[in-house]
């Protein structure tokens, strides 16, 4: 077992599984194309695909300034030197993750895939088992006593 103090131990940085996502459900629209409208995106669809781009880059980008204004690590290779419950993490225990889902989903809206929706069950499912189970180890190990009181209060999405 990795020792927990040095960090989580994340073979990689966590948005390539959504890239991994993306060059997957793009395979399989070359293959076999699936769109959300035949008619191709109105400008409403865009719209809304861009509203949750923005949205969700400007939910990541609050909470990586709160971890800047907190002095702690922002990449979760690095091991982390406080338990930040302030800004978005007041709401969730993954804004980062909240709002990659969202760029990602406003993507597949923006440019009317739909296979990003059919593999996006399986991106958040490794999320969660190679990424987020290792971030929740970590955090436990670092902060016993702060950390379970945190997620009694927090919900790990919305």
């Amino acid at each position: 077992m990795a020792d927990l103090s040095r960090g989580p131990g994340i073979p990689f940085p966590p948005p390539f599984v959504f890239a991994a996502g993306w060059l997957i459900a793009w395979l399989l629209n070359r293959w076999i194309p699936f769109q959300l409208d035949v008619d191709g995106p109105s400008l409403p669809q865009q719209a809304v695909g861009l509203t949750f781009i923005v949205g969700g880059l400007m939910v990541m980008a609050w909470a990586i300034q709160t971890f800047a204004r907190a002095h702690t690590a922002v990449v979760p290779t690095a091991p982390a030197t406080m338990l930040v419950r302030t800004g978005p993490f007041r709401f969730t225990r993954n804004p980062m993750y909240v709002g990659i889902t969202a760029a990602y989903v406003g993507l597949a809206i923006l440019v009317n895939v739909a296979w990003p929706f059919v593999v996006l069950p399986a991106v958040l499912i490794a999320l969660l088992l190679v990424v987020i189970r290792r971030e929740e180890r970590h955090l436990q190990h670092m902060f016993p006593g702060e950390y379970p009181q945190y997620c009694s209060r927090v919900r790990r999405w919305l």
